[in-house]
């Protein structure tokens, strides 16, 4: 899938305009307290907590600039990223950490190295 919007940006970190990512997948998942289980009858009880978001983004061929602005944006162990929630229908902010990092290089020339974009994942606070 690759996202386009007429020069828009898609994203904000901390506040900061981010280059659209190329793909964008939302996920939200039950949080559950470890009361919950299958009672001996096999009947499900569940005490639900919370529910938390989940985004995995990705990136193709930024800049050198782009990807270390990208990078340096979720260094702090939490940030708040503001995105389109397919849940409330509007542009949403909360507050995320980040999880692992990935950027596959694609050539090394001229002593630089040449990355074709990256992928992470945010997961709510």
């Amino acid at each position: 899938m690759i996202l386009k919007f007429r020069g828009e940006y898609m994203i904000k970190i901390n506040g900061a305009d981010i280059p659209t990512p190329t793909d964008l997948s939302w996920s939200k998942s039950d949080i559950d307290s470890s009361k919950s289980g299958r009672s001996a009858d096999g009947v499900m009880h569940r005490d639900r907590i919370t529910s938390k978001v989940k985004l995995t983004l990705k990136w193709s061929f930024l800049s050198d600039a782009d990807m270390s602005r990208l990078l340096k944006a979720v260094l702090p162990i939490f940030f708040t990223c503001t995105y389109p929630d397919p849940e409330t229908g509007s542009d949403v902010t909360k507050t995320f950490y980040v999880g692992d990092r990935s950027s596959p290089a694609y050539v090394y020339r001229n002593g630089k190295c040449g990355w074709s974009g990256v992928e992470m994942n945010f997961t709510e606070q």
